[in-house]
């Protein structure tokens, strides 16, 4: 019966605006100098219902309400009301009212409400995760909406330009915060310590400008750009001085904010109906110190691989490289402890299958020098060719040397002398270096 309703919930998104969700701008008029003014659109706006629906947290634990009455009618109402709700917000940050906040309002309120409906119930997962890493650094908690604007509560959200996770981190900004990101690993992608490592980075920000306004445009373009505006606008340490100066994204982002917080505060007022959640099961962590694939734990621990991946986004495919570092898995707790009861057991299971990247190889060198020694009038080499190619594959054999190794030790492993091998290297002592190549014939 939910899946029906979920799809009848789709069926009546896609009449009422979902084919515009492409869009990635807006349209304000500038007063100043009488014009129009297109303001790109957060990229976390740009996102279709369809696709964050596809989300395992979503899969599995949203589910329409149907009891939600009139959910496709958006009331309208004055500027006062807007310019009074955002003064009552309890925030520590600056809220105000103008033309571009209220075109983002009627983004959200409108074309995005679909999208609302899911981050008000997908916010159950996520928003306690934000709330304790920004109450750990003393953050305002309204800061908590950012990934809102960012990803639209989508974990697996990947920007144009590689920004990932639900805080959207850049490669260089997450190493710089201790996130791992390597062929493997992929730490932006994991909720609880992308977001510790974001409210680091906020912190760090508002060090700098000490305005919140400013903190979260350099958050989404960067503290090079920011400064940038600033010195164009004369030294203003304002948001709204330094906006004309800004990339066009980042001129939306602070109203983008503003806009979410108002949303996620007012939804009621605007007949949008969160998704409802259903409690998920109760996790925990164990660390792993061996390379384990995801198989091997599906097998034993009786959960679906994609409840695996789900519960350990930050592993970038099926193996979770314990070996290279101790690493976090995390399982439902009853799957956990059988996988404390059949951890050797599940690390054997199919393993020359699963784990095929070889620590070691053998190379067959007898068969390669016989090859060499064939000859193979077919080819076009002849029996002189290939006696004379020998004779100098035997002139130039070279031997390397190991770490500890001396020159008596290669010489009787090539059946030779010191005094040979002094003489074909020019060696007056006995002086050599692991990795050195020494003739010995």
């Amino acid at each position: 019966m939910i899946k029906k309703y979920l799809l009848l919930w789709l069926l009546g998104a896609a009449t009422t605006g979902l084919q515009a969700q492409t869009d990635t701008e807006i349209t304000v008029h500038d007063e100043r100098h009488n014009a129009d003014e297109v303001i790109d659109l957060p990229e976390g706006m740009t996102l279709s219902t369809d696709s964050l629906l596809k989300e395992w947290n979503a899969q599995h634990y949203l589910y329409p309400d149907t009891t939600c009455e009139n959910p496709d009618f958006n009331p309208s109402f004055p500027e006062e009301t807007f310019r009074d709700r955002l003064a009552r917000m309890p925030a520590i940050m600056e809220m105000p009212y103008n033309e571009i906040v209220q075109k983002f309002i009627d983004q959200y309120s409108g074309r995005l409400r679909r999208s609302v409906s899911y981050m008000l119930g997908a916010g159950n997962f996520y928003i306690p995760i934000f709330e304790e890493a920004l109450d750990l650094y003393g953050l305002p908690l309204e800061l908590k909406y950012l990934p809102v604007i960012e990803s639209a509560l989508d974990p697996t959200a990947t920007s144009r330009a590689g920004a990932v996770g639900l805080w959207q981190f850049m490669l260089s900004t997450a190493k710089r915060y201790d996130l791992e990101v390597n062929s493997l690993v992929d730490e932006r992608r994991d909720p609880i310590k992308s977001s510790y490592a974001a409210a680091k980075y906020l912190s760090d920000l508002y060090k700098i400008y000490n305005d919140w306004n400013l903190v979260i445009a350099a958050y989404n373009c960067g503290p090079g750009n920011v400064n940038k505006a600033i010195h164009r606008a004369n030294g203003a340490k304002d948001y709204w001085a330094i906006y004309p100066y800004l990339p066009k994204e980042t001129r939306g982002y602070v109203p983008a904010f503003i806009a979410a917080n108002y949303i996620m505060n007012y939804y009621c007022e605007h007949n949008i109906c969160p998704m409802r959640t259903k409690l998920p099961v109760s996790t925990d962590t164990i660390m792993v110190d061996r390379d384990i694939h995801i198989e091997q734990i599906a097998a034993y621990c009786g959960i679906d691989r994609e409840a695996i991946k789900a519960l350990n986004p930050q592993y970038r495919t099926d193996v979770i490289p314990g070996k290279s570092a101790p690493r976090i898995l995390r399982l439902p707790q009853e799957n956990l402890l059988a996988f404390i009861d059949n951890q050797d057991s599940i690390c054997n299971y199919r393993t020359d299958e699963l784990l095929t990247r070889r620590a070691t190889v053998a190379v067959d060198e007898a068969t390669a020098l016989s090859n060499n020694n064939t000859t193979s009038t077919g080819k076009g080499r002849s029996a002189k060719a290939n006696s004379k190619r020998n004779k100098t594959s035997k002139r130039s054999k070279t031997a390397t040397v190991k770490k500890g190794d001396t020159l008596s030790e290669i010489a009787a492993r090539n059946h030779t002398t010191v005094s040979n091998l002094r003489r074909l290297n020019g060696i007056k002592g006995d002086r050599i270096k692991p990795g050195q190549k020494l003739k010995v014939k």
